[in-house]
């Protein structure tokens, strides 16, 4: 696992999925990604905000890509915007705590505000260890399930996908609108994070 900062950067560089990864069509929202040296923390407003990474964080990227409306198989689909991020601590006792604050945030806050013209609804999260209900890709993983509401607009399916392997910490976001199936959301977010996972073993298996 990385041991230093530089380790934990180049790591998280080279496993986040930029918008080719998602697949044809895709292209990066603004901005892009986040701001080197912060990760993303729910504060007490149930509002999302970037904030220095604390101490035991070695790395953390988010990477924002969007397919636009009209891109996907059915010219009268929404848009799909689809954020994908790593964190890299200096423990796995650091990791364990992330999923463990992510899957009660979704009990403190059923309600999130992701930015100020946008608000995630309805949450909630369920926590599948290594050798439950048939997991066998992590050493533990969190899904929450919600709906996005953006610029006073109809609801939309929204999941957040998380998974640890150690110290490293790999997570997914899909957002859709009208024509995206909610079962093609959730196989483009499992896909993602499988691939992100792989690409998190493959790193370490070369060190």
């Amino acid at each position: 696992m990385p041991r230093t900062s530089e380790d934990g950067q180049r790591l998280v560089d080279s496993v986040v999925f930029a918008p080719d990864d998602w697949g044809r069509g895709y292209v990066a929202q603004d901005p892009a990604a986040s701001a080197p040296g912060t990760w993303a923390v729910l504060d007490d407003g149930c509002r999302w905000e970037r904030r220095k990474a604390p101490r035991g964080v070695l790395a953390s990227l988010s990477r924002y890509s969007l397919r636009p409306a009209g891109d996907g198989k059915d010219r009268g689909e929404g848009a799909v915007r689809v954020t994908a991020a790593a964190t890299v601590h200096s423990s796995a006792v650091g990791a364990d705590e992330q999923l463990s604050t992510t899957l009660e945030e979704a009990l403190r806050c059923p309600e999130q505000r992701p930015r100020d013209d946008a608000r995630i609804t309805g949450l909630s999260s369920l926590g599948t260890p290594f050798g439950a209900r048939e997991q066998q890709y992590a050493d533990d993983s969190v899904l929450e399930t919600g709906h996005y509401v953006e610029r006073g607009g109809a609801a939309q399916p929204y999941q957040w996908m998380v998974a640890r392997l150690g110290t490293v910490v790999v997570a997914v976001s899909v957002t859709g609108a009208r024509g995206n199936a909610a079962q093609d959301l959730q196989e483009l977010g499992s896909t993602a994070l499988g691939r992100m996972l792989a690409r998190v073993k493959q790193r370490l298996k070369e060190k």
